[in-house]
C-alpha cells in the first residue's frame, strides 16, 4: 500500500504541476484541454494515493478494505494493459516502459492480493 500510495503521490504531483512539461516531453504541442485533463488525472492520482496511505495499516482484502483492493486492482490492471499497448506502439518512448512495469507489477501484486486465499494462520 505504501508503494503505491507513494508512486501514485508523486505521478499525481508531477501530472498537477508540470502538464505541460510533460506533454513537451513527449513530443505533445501543450493545449488548454489536454492540460486540464492532465491536471484532473493528477488529482486523481492523488486523491488515490491518499486513500492507499491512510489504508497502509489495515489488513487489504478483507470484507472491509475489499473495495480499496478491488479499485487499486483496476487501476492498475487497466493502466498497465494501456501503457503495454502504448509500449508497443511507440516502443521509443522510454519512459512508457518504466510505467508499464510499475503499473504491471502493481496490477500482479494487487490481484495476489483480491484472488489468492492468504495463508492460514495458526491460533496460539
Amino acid at each position: 500500500m505504501s508503494a503505491s500510495a507513494l508512486f501514485m503521490g508523486l505521478s499525481g504531483l508531477s501530472v498537477s504541476f508540470f502538464p505541460q512539461e510533460i506533454m513537451r516531453s513527449a513530443g505533445v504541442e501543450p493545449a488548454v484541454l489536454p492540460i486540464l485533463v492532465l491536471q484532473i488525472l493528477g488529482a486523481l492520482l492523488l486523491a488515490f494515493a491518499m486513500v492507499n496511505w491512510m489504508a497502509k495499516d489495515i489488513l487489504i482484502g478483507g470484507i472491509y478494505s475489499r473495495p480499496v483492493a478491488v479499485g487499486n486492482f483496476m487501476h492498475f490492471m487497466v493502466g498497465a494493459l494501456a501503457l503495454i499497448k502504448g509500449v508497443l506502439r511507440n516502443s521509443d518512448l522510454s519512459f512508457l516502459w518504466v510505467a508499464a512495469l510499475i503499473y504491471s507489477a502493481l496490477a500482479v501484486a494487487f490481484g495476489m492480493v483480491i484472488f489468492m486465499r492468504p495463508p492460514i494462520q495458526e491460533k496460539k
